[in-house]
């Protein structure tokens, strides 16, 4: 099967880096979704619902595309923690979790333009938290300024010094995109990804 067009429905970099690690030429384009949780909505439902929407709102044009959506929530006492955005609120998720175990839902999607098929599952990763002192939070932020990161950390770096275990199939679901999980949806597609590509 030829592939005209691998998307990823994502404007993250954390993102595109992992897919890079695969052997098949990909663009980046913007969803067009609403990324509001609905009332009631447990993890597993909403991020499987916003990367399949993801997935199913770019605008592209026609030919035939494998759209990839993903979408990821970090759940700690039964709270979903969402992207810190500032210094203050970072500091606040990072001391609430502290000492504790957290859970990430990552929902991923493939949509295929050509048949309307939109294959969704969810992978989900436990990050167990040292105890860290007020101070240790603070300069974690103050050096990586994860102010953009559900959970307020970066695992791909200086965040690894907030843990003390790491409980998943695929490191790559905590960074926000299920690779293990991606490869089987594309193979099942018909796209080969241990092959040698001209």
């Amino acid at each position: 099967m030829t592939v005209k067009s691998l998307i990823l429905a994502s404007t993250s970099p954390f993102r595109a880096e992992i897919l890079k690690k695969l052997p098949l030429p990909f663009s980046c384009v913007k969803p067009n979704f609403d990324e509001t949780p609905l009332q009631g909505e447990s993890p597993q439902v909403l991020v499987t619902r916003l990367a399949s929407g993801k997935a199913q709102s770019c605008s592209l044009p026609a030919g035939d595309h494998l759209i990839i959506g993903s979408d990821q929530v970090c759940v700690v006492d039964d709270q979903i923690l969402g992207k810190p955005h500032t210094r203050e609120k970072a500091i606040q998720q990072l001391s609430a979790q502290s000492g504790k175990s957290i859970t990430f839902y990552t929902g991923l999607a493939l949509f295929d333009t050509a048949t309307g098929e939109c294959k969704t599952c969810v992978d989900t990763f436990v990050v167990h938290f040292r105890t860290l002192t007020k101070q240790q939070i603070e300069a974690y932020v103050d050096i990586e300024k994860p102010l953009n990161c559900a959970g307020s950390f970066k695992s791909e770096g200086l965040g690894i010094a907030l843990f003390s275990a790491l409980e998943g199939k695929d490191p790559n679901t905590l960074i926000g995109l299920p690779l293990i999980d991606l490869i089987a949806m594309l193979e099942d597609t018909g796209v080969e990804v241990l092959k040698t590509y001209p």
